[in-house]
């Protein structure tokens, strides 16, 4: 049922519709924007509340402040007390979590549709009336340490991978580790999570993704009742600084007991801003698909499977993203091979693609790949909104998710060679090399489940 009525009181409201196709876009009178994607296929919903904020925007000395208030953000207001969030999500039959980025933070539920409004009423209630209480934070600041001593200290590629990016970026924010440096942990106060909490979690610097069996005029209505009473405010001029350019190879080793050696390869390469006039990007993208984007592609078939001179190698290209990008090459060499052996192969793969370029079965087989997964993403409506959010985090527009598509797929081989030529030099490299040490006999911290 399409409640078409529902129209003019939403206008009456105040409410600007800006887009009449699936996805259907409003934005509140506070400056909220509530995207929603209709699926019919499963009576579910999901409710993605994303804030632009993220670990770039933080100083140094408050590194780790944006991940450590989305830890607060379960700790209750005055209506629903710590904890109570999570209960009532289980409670109703779904799930939710929270993740923070370099670029943002994001919150969502999967519920049961019915269910629906009460989410978007507890995540309205702690977008704008968390208690950030003193005692609550001393306890949770202790949970975030652990978890950083987990999941990067006692973890040497995840040590390695925070060097490694430490030294890549000198100015840029991006080279501070998103959990943040324990010194800073350490130092940080309930009253510094309040200022960030305070400053940017306000309805204008976030936007509210919806994806599910729903009526879009029926969420704008609910938006409008749960979130369109909160207050906006002017949020603070954002000065990150550039990186310059970097005009020569950096190293950095770390030592680090480990039963493996790994090997961290990083050139800085251009990020998507503008999806009709950039081109490089979506050759880049292409090329970490040829590369490495099925078991058949050159990566695994070359220096795993023929030449064995690694257990395991990637190619990865982070170009969607509000700061730099960045091309990442990891591997781990085989049996009896060294890291130099490693690197000096990845080299020998890569001068391939710049001198011989790739062929057009290569690229038809990425292509096929690229969509397939594209396919898949959309059976999943947890998928659909964290596409729509993400891209939207970018700076991108999610109306334009089809067409950046279409770009990707009218890369030539030309296009995949010219960018390798440009972007995968020594000048812009920047390699991060783990040597193991031995291991101490101490039983390693086990894997512990987490909100992330």
């Amino acid at each position: 049922m399409r409640f078409k009525s529902l129209l003019p009181v939403l206008l009456a409201c105040g409410l600007s519709t800006a887009a009449f196709a699936n996805p259907y876009e409003t934005t509140l009178k506070n400056g909220l924007r509530v995207i929603v994607k209709e699926d019919r296929r499963a009576p579910t919903a999901v409710q993605m509340v994303w804030y632009r904020i993220g670990s770039m925007d933080e100083v140094d000395g408050a590194s780790g402040v944006a991940h450590v208030l989305e830890h607060m953000m379960f700790k209750g207001t005055p209506a629903v007390g710590p904890g109570e969030f999570n209960r009532r999500v289980a409670a109703a039959g779904g799930r939710d979590n929270a993740f923070t980025s370099r670029d943002y933070t994001a919150y969502f539920q999967q519920v049961p549709k019915e269910k629906l409004p009460e989410m978007m009423q507890l995540e309205a209630d702690r977008m704008r009336h968390l208690n950030v209480d003193a005692k609550e934070f001393e306890q949770e600041i202790k949970v975030v340490m652990e978890e950083r001593r987990m999941r990067t200290d006692d973890n040497p590629q995840a040590k390695l991978f925070e060097q490694m990016n430490a030294t890549a970026f000198q100015a840029h924010p991006y080279r501070r580790p998103i959990i943040g440096w324990m010194d800073d942990l350490e130092k940080m106060s309930a009253a510094d999570a309040k200022a960030w909490y305070d400053t940017w979690y306000v309805p204008n610097n976030a936007y509210v993704v919806i994806t599910g069996d729903v009526d879009h005029q029926a969420v704008f209505a609910l938006a409008d009742k749960y979130y369109g009473g909160l207050e906006g405010r002017p949020l603070p001029a954002r000065r990150a600084t550039a990186e310059p350019a970097q005009e020569g190879t950096r190293r950095v080793v770390v030592k680090a007991p480990a039963e493996l050696p790994s090997l961290i390869m990083g050139w800085k390469a251009p990020a998507l801003r503008d999806i009709e006039q950039d081109s490089e990007p979506y050759a880049l993208e292409m090329l970490a698909a040829v590369l490495d984007g099925h078991d058949a592609a050159r990566f695994n078939k070359k220096l795993v499977r023929e030449d064995k001179v690694a257990l395991s190698v990637d190619f990865g290209y982070d170009g969607t993203a509000r700061g730099p990008g960045m091309i990442y090459v990891s591997g781990t060499p085989a049996e009896g091979r060294t890291v130099a052996e490693l690197e000096a192969a990845i080299r020998a793969e890569l001068a391939r693609v710049q001198q011989e370029g790739v062929s057009e079965a290569e690229l038809k087989r990425a292509r096929a790949q690229l969509v397939a997964s594209q396919v898949y993403k959309l059976d999943s409506m947890f998928g659909q909104a964290m596409e729509i959010g993400q891209t939207e985090a970018a700076g991108l527009p999610y109306t334009k998710i089809a067409r950046m598509l279409e770009k990707l797929q009218q890369v030539g081989a030309a296009d995949l060679q010219a960018a390798a030529r440009k972007y995968l030099t020594d000048d812009g490299l920047t390699v991060g090399v783990l040597d193991p040490q031995p291991l101490d006999g101490k039983p390693r911290r086990p894997a512990v489940a987490t909100r992330h």
